[in-house]
């Protein structure tokens, strides 16, 4: 581990309040991937003002708080860049299916959720997440039923009061069971509503300013559920107003024959040609991507986010991670919705994704334990197009980091901290930073009550059940 010390150019003022970090073993997960064994942090308001070797400088002014991490690995915030809130309220459900009858067993229940259920769901997925270390959250939401309320503004809601940073991929379905689709009729919106509510949605909530607590992506959920016209149009949009772009991709191999079937190419080919390549871009999965595929999306930039444990869940496969970083492309990990890894939690997905894809072809040189924390952190960062921000511990990026309990029975007897945070169980967080904010703390949330929320999930879960049945 380096023994150096970074410091800031001078980027924030010194009558900025500043709490530090001091020793705690650190992965920066920098370009250098730079690690202390014993180091210290220092945060000024919401950034990072310094970090190093050994104890912070003497002197320092308007230090509000000290924190002795001993026995802890600090890293940065874990980035969540592919979910699903919504499941929250249907897990456990259609539990032996794959992706397609998965997806036919549970679109009549979805298709009845309303604004009172889609808060309290998201409530339940970011906690879930903000309890293991996740302190950038995204959610690609694509399901909209006639007159269900204001489902975008209340997960929203649901982020700024949880105190994270936030993603909404405001999602749209205008392929219904009518046009061949699977969605019920009533659960679709038309080409022109999803695309005016979509730009409603960026116009209201979107913030493209360094340090932002919210933004807002462009989204049709997937090809098997949305119109050609909305993928191009939906592209045009985005890039009109200078958003991201987000959707499924090559999940599955019916996938793969359903576009051939329909589109008379392959998925990369038809994203390709409905503008939906480039590095404003990111697909979640990509299980099922061929060399020239990968090739594709390394030359464009276009981004993945892998989600291991769902594609387990579903029987999806096994994506090509070391294939697609070797080549280029920039991955990061998702939880997926809850209704297909009812774990809800991202820093499990670390020990998953090292796991799973040594089941691959490249076995034991797939994944080792830092280019998995990378994925979960940095990868993330890229994917959402955060980089120069969140994603790693250097001066001047914003104060999002966590720190891992490692001196317990779980962990202790390992000696390298990465590897007892990927590898080993589940690591307590001690504390969670949000923007300069704590928002974990021993575990439990600070900002929201959990058996409040828990309360909620249940009831909501129960009430979608009985409406459901009654349908």
């Amino acid at each position: 581990m380096a023994e150096g010390r970074t410091t800031a150019a001078g980027h924030t003022a010194a009558a900025d309040r500043r709490i530090v970090i001091e020793n705690c073993s650190i992965a920066t997960v920098d370009a250098d991937d730079t690690e202390y064994t014993s180091g210290h942090l220092v945060l000024a308001g919401n950034r990072i003002e310094s970090l190093g070797a050994g104890r912070a400088p003497e002197g320092l002014e308007n230090v509000v708080r000290r924190i002795d991490a001993t026995g802890h690995l600090v890293t940065p915030g874990l980035v969540n860049t592919h979910h699903h809130f919504y499941q929250w309220i249907t897990r456990g459900l259609a539990t032996d299916h794959n992706l397609f009858d998965w997806l036919v067993a549970l679109y009549p229940t979805w298709a009845r959720i309303d604004e009172r259920m889609t808060y309290a769901a998201a409530q339940g997925s970011l906690g879930m997440m903000a309890r293991g270390g996740v302190t950038t959250a995204m959610d690609h939401h694509y399901v909209f039923p006639q007159g269900s309320g204001d489902l975008s503004g209340s997960i929203i809601r649901a982020a700024r009061e949880m105190g994270v940073r936030f993603t909404l991929a405001r999602g749209s379905m205008d392929r219904s069971e009518k046009d061949g689709g699977l969605p019920p009729d009533f659960a679709v919106e038309t080409l022109e509503g999803a695309l005016a509510a979509t730009e409603a949605t960026v116009d209201e909530h979107h913030d493209a300013s360094f340090g932002a607590m919210t933004q807002v992506a462009v989204a049709p959920c997937s090809p098997f559920s949305v119109s050609t016209e909305l993928m191009r149009q939906g592209a045009e949009l985005a890039r009109r107003k200078g958003v991201r772009l987000h959707t499924h991709g090559s999940e599955t191999i019916e996938e793969e024959q359903f576009c051939k079937e329909l589109f008379g190419m392959g998925p990369t080919d038809y994203f390709e040609s409905t503008g939906w390549l480039g590095e404003d871009v990111w697909m979640a999965h990509c299980v099922h991507m061929n060399d020239s595929d990968i090739a594709a999306f390394a030359r464009t930039k276009t981004g993945v986010a892998h989600c291991p444990s769902s594609n387990a869940r579903l029987a999806a496969g096994i994506a090509r991670v070391p294939d697609m970083l070797a080549a280029g492309v920039p991955v990061g990990l998702g939880v997926d919705g809850t209704a297909s890894n009812e774990s809800g939690e991202l820093h499990t997905e670390l020990r998953n994704a090292l796991l799973i894809n040594r089941l691959g072809a490249h076995r034991e040189a797939a994944l080792n334990a830092r280019q998995a924390l990378r994925l979960g952190t940095y990868g993330g960062a890229q994917v959402l197009g955060r980089a120069p921000e969140i994603g790693s511990l250097e001066p001047g990026k914003l104060a999002d980091l966590v720190l891992w309990k490692l001196d317990t029975l779980a962990h202790a007897s390992i000696a390298d901290p990465v590897t007892a945070l990927v590898f080993g169980a589940a690591a307590p967080v001690t504390a969670s930073f949000v923007n300069g904010e704590q928002v974990v703390e021993n575990g439990r949330l600070l900002h929201v009550d959990e058996d409040t929320i828990a309360r909620s999930t249940r009831d909501e879960a129960q009430r979608l059940a009985r409406i459901t049945a009654q349908a």
